[in-house]
């Protein structure tokens, strides 16, 4: 399975990452190519070889020729989807960008389709975020990790005016992140390299074993005590076939009068708040009165956060709780091309060799709707191309 790990050295921007993939290995014609797709005139993309510190790294510059303030998250679907880019960029662009604005309206206080997307609705950062998922999707990089983030302090100029350090967009969006501060007055990670890292990074922390492969650095505008530099490393990681075990926390409670409605919104919150899996089971209380047993598996240091949902939207008056040993089998997220569109399969490995192969609920069921034709045929006819049957 072939990974990349972004060591966000000084932290990381939408043309940092993208000039890292270029360094490592993706060639500039490739993207310039797929940029084409986007079917928009009026930019152009350069890349150019600087020093940082010493360190020779590849700067992207995009050089844009409109004078549009801002565009809304409906206005950006609309290029996004009209373009030629294959069904699989599209649907991860359109999720970045409708992340970002949800966090924008939230912050804001507007509805997410009215919302206006200042600096972030540009076609600047439009073709970074393009950018870096068909340089993702080209070197064909199944699982993405990364650093913990550096958090500068001070100020940014914004079209609502100046904008406290770390800005409130990057931090909504690095919620549930690694990140650790520092003393230097500048904006270290944008707001589209954080809703490009949330939407793109398996996990965070330290650099998973690998065989590397490439190297490359993404150069950042400006020069820092430290180097202003995104590293990338690109390598092999061997598919174990053995399955691995964790110890995991069990969350239990007994319901007998929560309004069936209601579990829709618990079941959201809980998988919001870092829940593994929640699930119900019919049960009979004391006088044979009929409830729901609520479990949620949850992560040791989750457990808290979890249990607060419970109390909270729930009409609980106690939980409990028991360690539990889970084991599983190591899987990865690999794309199969159907006649009819693109569909994401997850992969896991058997200590026999054989793989099991479930493809992704919701890709299927686009593909369904848009060309008519039954769910399960997608989903069988996905499933059998990634187990090497079609």
């Amino acid at each position: 399975m072939k990974i990349a790990y972004f060591d966000c050295i000084a932290g990381a921007s939408g043309d940092m990452l993208l000039g890292a993939l270029l360094d490592a290995s993706l060639d500039e014609s490739v993207l310039h190519a797929g940029l084409a797709n986007l079917n928009l005139s009026g930019f152009n993309v350069t890349v150019s070889r600087l020093l940082k510190n010493g360190l020779s790294a590849l700067k992207v510059n995009v050089a844009v020729q409109e004078d549009l303030p801002s565009r809304t998250l409906l206005e950006i679907e609309e290029i996004i989807t009209t373009s030629s880019l294959p069904d699989s960029i599209q649907q991860q662009a359109n999720q970045v960008f409708r992340t970002l604005a949800e966090v924008e309206a939230k912050i804001h206080h507007h509805p997410v389709d009215q919302i206006h997307l200042h600096e972030l609705g540009g076609l600047d950062t439009i073709i970074d975020v393009v950018g870096v998922l068909l340089g993702l999707d080209h070197l064909q990089i199944q699982q993405v990790y990364a650093s913990p983030l550096p958090m500068a302090r001070g100020f940014v100029n914004s079209a609502h005016g100046p904008l406290p350090l770390p800005a409130p967009a990057t931090l909504a969006l690095l919620e549930n992140v690694p990140l650790y501060g520092t003393d230097m007055q500048a904006e270290l990670v944008t707001p589209t390299g954080a809703v490009l890292l949330k939407s793109l990074v398996t996990e965070f922390g330290a650099i998973p074993p690998m065989n590397l492969e490439h190297i490359g650095y993404g150069a950042g505008q400006r020069d820092l005590p430290i180097p202003n530099l995104v590293r990338v490393l690109i390598g092999n990681q061997k598919a174990e076939t053995t399955a691995d075990g964790e110890t995991l926390v069990l969350i239990e409670t007994n319901i007998d009068d929560l309004n069936p409605e209601i579990y829709d919104y618990v079941f959201s919150r809980l998988f919001a708040a870092g829940a593994l899996d929640v699930f119900l089971s019919p049960i009979l209380m004391k006088k044979n009165r009929p409830a729901s047993l609520l479990s949620v598996l949850s992560k040791p240091g989750d457990v808290a956060r979890l249990t607060e949902v419970l109390f909270s939207e729930t009409s609980t008056l106690g939980v409990r709780q028991h360690l539990v040993d889970r084991f599983a089998l190591p899987r990865q997220i690999q794309s199969v091309e159907t006649p009819y569109g693109t569909v994401r399969v997850k992969i896991a490995h058997l200590a026999s060799g054989k793989l099991k192969a479930a493809p992704e609920y919701d890709d299927c069921r686009l593909i369904a709707e848009k060309h008519g034709i039954p769910l399960r045929e997608v989903y069988h006819l996905a499933q059998h191309l990634a187990s090497g049957e079609g």
